[in-house]
């Protein structure tokens, strides 16, 4: 059984959670939040401002819906009240990033700019070699921030690259001269 599925989630003040047939809608200070769910596999309800969760059957699937969609819906509550923010470092002599418009703009030591549109709900500033992105969808920062990433990871000899705030790159040893 679900160890996070069963733990029932208590809705803060000024939040509200809406539940319709096969979507959950969360609203609070900061935006709304929807998301769909499996009404034939969960049964979702809200009681005295706490929401409980349990399967309709007992299996694989099932179970492990019943952990995801418990931590889905964690996450939207917790999204709409605070913000979720993730960090980025960029290493390398001549690398840089800044914001145009509604795009993200970064010299990565590539022949031409690296250019990517920034998705609604996010906000992105950059200063120096930090980039911050920012916004109340867990899920979209998180994803938006590896695109970023993959753009040029860093590399194992000098680090070169963009990595994230608290990612430790072990370093290789290069040739050694005799």
């Amino acid at each position: 059984m679900s160890r996070i599925g069963k733990q029932q989630i208590k809705i803060p003040e000024k939040t509200e959670v809406i539940i319709s047939e096969d979507e959950i809608l969360v609203k609070g200070s900061l935006g709304e939040l929807r998301k769909k769910f499996k009404p034939e596999i969960l049964k979702i309800e809200i009681k005295n401002d706490v929401i409980s969760l349990l399967p309709l059957e007992v299996t694989p699937f099932a179970k492990a819906l019943w952990g995801t969609m418990a931590s889905h819906i964690l996450n939207m509550i917790k999204g709409v009240n605070g913000v979720y923010e993730r960090k980025l470092i960029i290493e390398g002599v001549g690398f840089k990033s800044e914001v145009k418009n509604d795009k993200l703009v970064m010299s990565l030591g590539f022949s031409h700019p690296v250019e990517l549109i920034i998705p609604k709900g996010l906000s992105v500033k950059a200063e120096k070699n930090n980039i911050t992105i920012s916004g109340i969808d867990k899920e979209l920062v998180g994803q938006w921030t590896a695109v970023v990433r993959a753009q040029k990871k860093p590399e194992p000899y000098k680090g070169k690259g963009i990595r994230y705030f608290d990612e430790v790159i072990r370093r290789k040893q290069g040739k050694k001269s005799m």
